[in-house]
């Protein structure tokens, strides 16, 4: 298996012409976070100028999908214009639509995002073979790290692989042979560490130890991610994000803090330029 290290500087990559860079979430463990970072990542790239659009997978829960319909709620009640992403739910029949509703959306779009359901399913793996970047989100714990491989009890030594890095591994194989045939690039993986703020400092170098072994058997990098703030939360019934600066009233440090915690994760997934980007994404 190929080999990524955690957290390293890597070149910066460009937009094909005609071609959406597709991002999509996936873990098939619930409570990470996903939705959550997959709305912040899809309005803050929104605001850097980008043409975003959304798919969400999951017609029952659509978290992502509600999210953006309270926000485009707020702004029509405020009377206010917020960049805001295009976002879908898909209700097709088979993976067939699922590949044609990625075709028509990423026809005007720079990013197409796709929010995967937490569980395993035809449609689910069908976004990850088609994912230019998958990032799956998780808690920084051994709970959540038993999706992607299993320790040792008295080491924390890594043992072998769990079913969502084989499968992953299997979406790659089939993706290396779409990166020839169809010119997409490479699929980067990123683990993101959320909700990283109360775990005990042990438990989290313990846990730092097992991701870093697991990236350079698998081939994934690491990065830090949201942390547990509740300010999240707080914000799903308006739609509003920690971007929306001047509609959120009074914040105070720990919102500031988040912020730029949004801003060193947009960088750190290494998304290609394009035309319209501005320098760098100003969160605060």
């Amino acid at each position: 298996m190929t080999s990524a290290a955690s957290d390293q500087q890597l070149a910066p990559r460009k937009l094909r012409h005609g071609q959406a860079h597709r991002i999509v979430f996936a873990n098939e463990k619930g409570g990470t976070g996903k939705s959550t970072t997959a709305v912040h990542v899809a309005v803050a790239l929104s605001y850097l100028g980008a043409r975003v659009a959304a798919i969400d997978l999951d017609p029952r829960q659509r978290t992502m999908h509600r999210y953006i319909e309270n926000r485009l709620a707020t702004l029509e009640k405020r009377g206010l214009t917020l960049p805001t992403p295009a976002c879908e739910v898909f209700r097709g029949q088979n993976t067939g639509d699922l590949l044609a509703m990625i075709r028509q959306l990423e026809a005007s779009c720079d990013f197409l995002i796709i929010d995967n359901p937490g569980r395993d399913d035809a449609y689910a793996r069908i976004a990850v073979e088609n994912a230019d970047t998958l990032v799956t989100p998780m808690n920084d714990s051994f709970v959540d790290f038993d999706l992607i491989g299993q320790v040792d009890a008295e080491t924390f030594k890594v043992k072998k692989l769990s079913f969502f890095a084989e499968l992953i591994w299997e979406a790659r194989m089939k993706r290396s042979r779409m990166t020839i045939e169809k010119q997409r690039p490479e699929m980067d993986w990123i683990v993101v560490r959320n909700r990283t703020g109360h775990v005990e400092a042990r438990n989290q170098a313990r846990l730092h130890k097992a991701l870093t072994e697991m990236a350079k058997r698998v081939g994934f990098r690491v990065t830090q991610g949201l942390s547990e703030r509740v300010v999240y939360r707080e914000l799903f019934p308006s739609g509003l994000t920690l971007l929306d600066k001047g509609h959120l009233g009074e914040l105070g440090t720990s919102h500031l803090v988040a912020r730029q915690e949004l801003r060193s994760l947009v960088k750190a997934l290494n998304l290609p330029d394009f035309a319209r980007a501005q320098s760098e994404l100003e969160l605060a």
